[in-house]
């Protein structure tokens, strides 16, 4: 009982320094309070994950698909949705960057390294590649629609508030698609095993308790932790941009791509790769489309849509281009060594280029630096995704089957 409760305790425990600072309203220097702070996310992220699992128990299906799928991601929306607010309260500052940086790293983490490590992980465990189940081709399809129009955003320049009613939309449909499919017995691990275990009112009280705590801690140190990690960036000299794209999402992914490895050790590889697609639907849907209506909530007009410059909207087309690849090579409902490695290499590829180019002084036509090279990346992905396609054109023509509701025989 010990060994469940322990991982709860200390995930408890660490978010106290970061919640004790954000309410208290004690400075420190940024590094130290963007660590701490970012420790109080990390933890709380772990207590709603296990909150969301022990409250599929107890709320009705169509229902916690909703809760559950919003409350996971709090972390990540809030970081996020932060930095959109201020660049609302904030004209022509930098925030708008931080809010499109923060949402394009997370996006591309999932599938850079989130994916790639499960296949990863699977094939060096059982030499087999990942399987999904049928029903899964529904997010699949969706992801697919979603990137399908977020390759729009960069096209005409603008993230306006119709975008954001258009990704809801896609959202809503997948999950009334969703809703329909029938009820599995939910298996419960570790801390969320513990209060599952729990008589109904205790665990009903313990879970709420976990929520509206673990909430608390995230809203009082997004601030503290998102204004801090910009500072510390100044601080090192380090670009805040990269900072805000690549370590921020870390705290709020980092949790539940444990799990995922936890499951995958298990041997339930298809659940961890599942969790994973689900998450990166999530974000390329609701966390893209709530940032247009956080901004005009913000500014006081919907008219004006939230700046995007020529780095900005190549950023989005680099992360629809990646996630155009990723949906094509899943196609299959399967994810191989091959596909990771080539998935992985793309990613790692992106990262690393600017300063390999910067390093042998080579200059690119269309530009140079970080941006001639995620242009020249962008180009990458959409030419392996015409070479996939057509290699595994008849899968990806059966994803049209993702809106029929497939009933999964255990």
């Amino acid at each position: 009982m010990f060994k469940k409760a322990l991982p709860l305790i200390l995930a408890a425990l660490i978010t106290l320094p970061g919640l004790w600072l954000g309410l208290s309203g004690t400075h420190l220097a940024p590094p130290p309070a963007a660590l701490l702070s970012g420790l109080a996310i990390l933890g709380a992220s772990f207590l709603l994950l296990w909150a969301c699992d022990v409250a599929q128990m107890d709320i009705p299906q169509t229902l916690a698909l909703a809760v559950v799928a919003l409350i996971a991601v709090l972390p990540e929306y809030a970081v996020d949705m932060y930095f959109t607010w201020q660049a609302g309260k904030n004209p022509g500052s930098d925030y708008a960057h931080y809010a499109i940086a923060n949402m394009t790293g997370a996006n591309r983490l999932l599938i850079g390294v989130a994916w790639t490590s499960i296949a990863a992980i699977h094939w060096f465990k059982t030499r087999r590649r990942v399987f999904l189940n049928q029903d899964q081709r529904t997010e699949v399809l969706f992801l697919g629609m979603a990137t399908a129009y977020a390759f729009f955003i960069p096209i005409k320049g603008t993230l306006a508030w119709y975008d954001g009613l258009v990704f809801f939309s896609i959202y809503a449909w997948y999950l009334r698609l969703a809703s329909q499919r029938p009820c599995e017995e939910c298996e419960l691990e570790g801390p969320a095993e513990l209060i599952g275990a729990l008589p109904r009112n205790r665990r009903r009280w313990a879970t709420l308790g976990l929520f509206l705590f673990a909430a608390g801690v995230i809203l009082a140190n997004a601030e503290l932790f998102s204004e801090n990690l910009v500072a510390s960036g100044k601080v090192f000299g380090i670009n805040e941009f990269l900072l805000v794209q690549w370590l921020a999402p870390i705290a709020s992914e980092a949790p539940e791509f444990i799990v995922a490895i936890m499951f995958v050790l298990r041997g339930q590889a298809a659940i961890a790769m599942g969790s994973l697609l689900s998450s990166k639907l999530n974000q390329w849907t609701l966390l893209v489309g709530m940032i247009p209506a956080v901004y005009g909530a913000a500014s006081g007009s919907f008219e004006t849509p939230l700046p995007l410059g020529p780095y900005q909207l190549h950023e989005l087309f680099l992360t629809a281009a990646q996630s155009l690849l990723a949906v094509a090579l899943l196609a299959s409902l399967s994810l191989g060594p091959g596909a990771a490695i080539l998935l992985f290499f793309m990613f790692t590829g992106q990262l690393v280029s600017p300063y390999v180019l910067d390093a042998l002084n080579l200059d690119l036509p269309w530009g140079n630096g970080t941006d001639g090279a995620h242009q020249l990346f962008s180009a990458g992905y959409v030419a392996l995704f015409a070479c996939v396609v057509w290699m595994k054109r008849r899968d990806v023509w059966d994803l049209r089957r993702g809106t029929a509701v497939e009933q999964r025989i255990i």
